[in-house]
């Protein structure tokens, strides 16, 4: 089984898991493209050794890069830039690494704990 993407002006609307054979086969006349997403690849690297593909898993609401044959999450908050290596959003500061939880606060544009 492989995940499958559709891709309407760039934009995901919809992720599936289906045999090769059944999308060549597949009666879908809704407007967009079917494209391959790989569950295992994440930032360009596949988790179990494999080979990447597409950069990062397809996401509802993320794009699809031609340019790039990339897949690019939702962007979480207006401050974050885009990683164009790797394909993700990155926060205008790097997340504590002190084992604590963080949110991010937008307003602020930094890490805030969560307090219990």
């Amino acid at each position: 089984m492989a995940h499958y993407a559709k891709v309407l002006n760039g934009i995901v609307t919809n992720v599936i898991v289906a045999e090769k054979e059944f999308m060549d086969t597949f009666i879908d006349d809704s407007p967009g493209e079917w494209i391959q997403t790989s569950y295992n690849t994440k930032e360009g690297k596949h988790s179990k050794g494999g080979t990447p593909l597409r950069k990062n898993y397809a996401m509802i609401g993320g794009t699809y890069d031609s340019t790039r044959d990339a897949f690019i999450p939702p962007q979480p908050y207006p401050s974050w830039t885009l990683n164009e290596d790797k394909c993700i959003w990155v926060s205008p500061k790097a997340y504590p690494t002190d084992g604590k939880d963080y949110d991010w606060d937008e307003d602020n544009k930094e890490w805030k704990e969560i307090k219990e």
